[in-house]
């Protein structure tokens, strides 16, 4: 077993080339076919990073998307490469520092658009269907309360925004116009059917899978594969079953509970992201631990 890495903001490997760095990840270059992806501590609310790590984050989110990206290899490859760490970082002592919270990940095309599956109407779905009576487009039954579960899930595309911007909501005839309706129709029966599966799962450990949020690329054939991260507490929300009721927002083992600290500041939701206190850390540290514990026992 690994030494648990001290917290980390940012990483720093002298013999790669860092070719991105997103809210959470810093991305590698390996080769033209392989990359290496560090899940740091960062945290990210609101599409903006927050100044504080959260201690062991980037490792249990790299443990839960391993778990994920192993259980659904049936419906859609992912990434995963096993290339040996060793075999690309050379220095033992930056090897130690990253070691529990790696991917090592094929090269591939990004799709610029983000894969939204919703179960339950809550966030910036629960918000629109009090505007508008819709998510995306899609039309709702009146008279449904916040964190309702929906009669089927709903597949609610995003485009994705640069580092702090906000990602946008829009529909699937817009996700058409992006990526083509061949591929968007794939990326919509793939994530629906990722969601199923998973929060049939999770349901049996204890947790609801409110939402969450897929990122898929194409290989040179063509092929959709899942990409990123998988269901991770930071990707998804993740209720405990002991603690749901419908006309409230529910407890959660994610980052709700930063953004619910968030909300009682004066804050405009714009960079730089306020400091957090240190109970706020811990818990939030808590809760991402006991998501972890509880999905892979």
């Amino acid at each position: 077993m690994t030494q648990p890495s001290p917290p980390m903001l940012e990483s720093r490997l002298s013999g790669l080339k860092r070719i991105y760095q997103g809210k959470v990840r810093d991305i590698y270059a390996i080769d033209d076919k392989q990359m290496l992806i560090v899940t740091t501590d960062r945290l990210s609310a609101f599409d903006v990073v927050l100044p504080d790590p959260i201690p062991g984050k980037g490792a249990v989110l790299t443990r839960i998307s391993r778990f994920w990206f192993d259980r659904t290899k049936h419906i859609v490859p992912n990434h995963i490469l096993d290339t040996p760490l060793e075999s690309v970082v050379a220095d033992p002592a930056e090897r130690a520092t990253i070691a529990d919270r790696y991917m090592i990940v094929k090269r591939l095309k990004a799709l610029p658009i983000e894969a939204v599956v919703r179960g339950y109407i809550i966030g910036s779905g629960w918000k629109d269907y009090q505007q508008n009576g819709a998510v995306c487009g899609i039309q709702l039954p009146a008279g449904l309360r916040q964190a309702d579960r929906l009669a089927e899930p709903l597949f609610t595309p995003a485009t994705k925004a640069e580092l702090g911007e906000h990602d946008e909501n829009i529909d699937y005839e817009r996700a058409v116009s992006i990526v083509g309706r061949g591929l968007a129709e794939q990326v919509r029966a793939t994530a629906l059917a990722l969601y199923r599966f998973a929060a049939e799962y999770a349901l049996t450990r204890g947790i609801i899978i409110a939402d969450t949020k897929f990122e898929f690329g194409i290989d040179d054939a063509g092929h959709l594969t899942l990409i990123d991260e998988a269901l991770t507490p930071d990707s998804s929300r993740f209720w405990p079953t002991d603690g749901y009721r419908p006309g409230t927002s529910p407890p959660s083992f994610d980052k709700q509970f930063v953004r619910d600290y968030l909300e009682t500041l004066v804050w405009d939701k714009r960079p730089p992201g306020p400091k957090l206190p240190a109970e706020v850390i811990q818990k939030t540290g808590e809760k991402y631990a006991e998501a972890l514990r509880r999905l892979t026992g």
